[in-house]
């Protein structure tokens, strides 16, 4: 069958010491690989119109960019952090634009960055007691008007599907924006008693959002992830299980990923549609633009009462279920590029890299090859008997240089260099990615396995940990604590967040964002103690807020 998709009237609004070996490094500005022939082109002229932000950020400056450089140089960070990302994605080869303007094709290392997120995810998921399955993405329409504020909130972002088989649709079908509302339709039908909750399930998917401006991995119409949806008997096993899924995000994000997110709860203006709370994680960029990393629901009553999902309860009375939701997606994987990355390239934690050590053997004559990829061959061997993730670049098609750069920009941890003299020695010169230049690299390290073993594994843990507390003292520093609102504007036009006691309305939490860009990221969990005056209103206040620009 052939469906057709029909966008709703809402869209119209969307148009258009190298000393021995210095010779053979040279560094920088070399080409890695020649243009992509589609990487990031520009896309079909019959896609969709919705706008690249890249794309939207560039016409300020008179020039119209939708695609990162591709001949392996790379924008530096400090002179256009947006060009910067793109090049990024394009050179390590993570994503591609697809045809249909706003999607993205993921590439095999940017995939692998995914499988690792899911891997480490998948396993806390059910040492929690969920259980993975599998929902339709075509949705009833009229299971999305079911929840009046969850319509009005996704209403202008749905795709909808009105003809099937070369015939018009009886009812139109949403492709999925997320499945609340399907998972309440199921929920309705396995519920029936007390005895059934709590019902706990996970699927990993893919989503739909007719975006207007979009960003490779950060906001694309199509993306993938994790949504989590649960029932309870009593409201505090839900909140409980929301407040559960918020920690588990944020310790991924603290041991995996390196991002020293803060976790809260969103304010009234800013809560999920349909949700009596929402909880998040938030991690400062680079550019110190905030990223929503990860969201926890509490979902109350309001979809249990919208579709009548009930139970029969210990006292034989019918009741109407307590529920949550969760989500992280392949926005996570925007946000450790644009945590950790330089102007070389990627800069991958090594609990989460694709690759955790490269080996690149080096020879000039051919009679030192064989030796040499040999002892590279055990190296290989040896670190991946030990649970490491290893790749030998044993082609003879590159120089050793222009490997150096490669994998230096896919943000290898760690590099091993073996040589003739290193072969004869008995011993390997290794490289950290997060230090630079001669101080990040040591020789004579012993390719006996033991002792090679033990060093690597000590610097990966190493490079994971800096990665962290590199991260950490950055958004403390861009972190500025306020009392009134001139010192909160003062903070945004700097570019920093602005952390002050918040109890105002919600009509001047919408003045913040018009006057400011800014918006409420969240109330953190940690508070600090003592009275507090609100920096709006002068009133007593019980909690500080943090305010960011944010993507």
């Amino acid at each position: 069958m052939v469906s057709s998709l029909r966008l709703p009237t809402l869209t119209s609004l969307f148009s258009p010491s190298f000393t021995r070996r210095s010779a053979v490094y040279m560094r920088r500005r070399i080409h890695l690989r020649p243009p992509l022939a589609a990487g990031f082109s520009a896309q079909s002229a019959a896609s969709s119109p919705t706008e690249t932000e890249d794309r939207v950020d560039n016409k300020k400056s008179g020039r119209v960019q939708d695609r990162g450089n591709t001949d392996g140089i790379i924008t530096p960070r400090s002179q256009d952090f947006n060009a910067w990302y793109l090049d990024i994605i394009a050179n390590a080869e993570l994503a591609d634009y697809g045809p249909v303007r706003g999607t993205m094709v993921i590439r095999p290392y940017g995939y692998a960055i995914w499988e690792a997120i899911q891997d480490y995810l998948n396993v806390k998921f059910k040492e929690t007691g969920h259980s993975n399955m599998y929902f339709p993405q075509f949705i009833p329409y009229s299971f999305i008007e079911k929840e009046a504020s969850h319509v009005e909130g996704f209403s202008p972002e749905l795709a909808l599907v009105t003809v099937g088989g070369g015939k018009e649709l009886e009812e139109k079908l949403v492709v999925r924006p997320t499945s609340e509302t399907i998972v309440n339709h199921m929920f309705t039908q396995w519920i029936h008693s007390y005895r059934d909750l709590p019902l706990m399930i996970n699927q990993w998917a893919n989503v739909t959002r007719w975006e207007m401006r979009t960003k490779p991995f950060v906001r694309t119409l199509e993306f993938l992830w994790q949504e989590g949806h649960t029932a309870h008997a009593t409201p505090a096993e839900a909140e409980n299980e929301a407040l559960q899924m918020i920690d588990v995000y944020t310790k991924f994000a603290y041991e995996q990923a390196a991002i020293p997110v803060i976790a809260g709860r969103k304010s009234k203006v800013e809560t999920f549609a349909g949700a009596d709370k929402t909880y998040t994680i938030e991690a400062m960029m680079g550019d110190r633009k905030a990223l929503q990393a990860g969201t926890s629901h509490n979902l109350g009553q309001n979809f249990s009462r919208a579709f009548g999902t009930q139970f029969t309860d210990e006292n034989g009375q019918r009741q109407h279920v307590w529920q949550t939701s969760w989500a992280i997606s392949t926005r996570f994987v925007g946000g450790i590029i644009m945590t950790h990355g330089d102007d070389t390239g990627l800069m991958l934690p090594p609990r989460i890299a694709p690759i955790q050590v490269v080996i690149v053997p080096i020879w000039k004559k051919v009679d030192e090859k064989a030796g040499v990829l040999d002892a590279a061959k055990s190296v290989a061997e040896a670190l991946k008997t030990a649970g490491l993730k290893v790749k030998l670049d044993d082609t003879d098609q590159r120089t050793p240089g222009w490997k150096f750069n490669f994998w230096e920009m896919k943000g290898v941890p760690l590099r091993i260099e073996i040589g003739p003299r290193d072969v004869s020695s008995g011993s390997v010169v290794i490289s950290r990615r997060d230090v630079p230049g001669k101080q990040g690299k040591v020789f004579g390290i012993s390719m006996e396995p033991s002792i090679l073993e033990a060093y690597v594994k000590d610097r990966l843990d190493e490079i994971q940990s800096s990665l962290l507390q590199k991260a950490i003292s950055f958004r403390d520093s861009n972190i500025v604590d306020v009392s009134s609102y001139e010192e909160l504007k003062e903070a945004i036009s700097l570019g920093k967040w602005a952390r002050g006691p918040w109890c105002a309305s919600d009509a001047d939490e919408l003045r913040v964002k018009e006057e400011t860009g800014a918006t409420i990221r969240c109330f953190p969990f940690e508070q600090p103690r003592g009275t507090k005056t609100c920096l709006m209103t002068g009133n007593p206040a019980e909690e500080v807020a943090i305010f960011a620009k944010s993507y």
